[in-house]
């Protein structure tokens, strides 16, 4: 079964101007790492990168519950609700464990 188009709503430029302000923060660690720049400041960076990214990832599977989840459960195939829940709970056990 296909997989149901995507949902950012309001929030995709949102996601998107995050996901370019990470980049440019990967980039120039980067940049420090070439430098050779004090190592527990480039952690210091790597660990900020990382929260960003969870930020996102957070919104993303927010909303996933709010949009497809809702559509899912709402629907009259409890088998694909089923399978919408496992996918969701099978993200967040990744982000769980990153």
């Amino acid at each position: 079964m296909a997989a149901p188009p995507y949902r950012y709503g309001q929030r995709k430029d949102d996601y998107q101007a995050r996901l370019r302000r990470i980049e440019g923060q990967v980039r120039g660690i980067s940049r420090m790492v070439e430098g050779d720049t004090y190592c527990i400041d480039v952690l210091t960076q790597i660990a900020a990168a990382k929260r960003a990214l969870e930020k996102v990832a957070v919104g993303l599977l927010d909303d996933h519950l709010r949009g497809c989840v809702t559509d899912a459960a709402r629907d009259d195939d409890p088998r694909r609700a089923d399978e919408i829940i496992a996918e969701a709970t099978a993200a967040i056990e990744r982000l769980v464990r990153s």
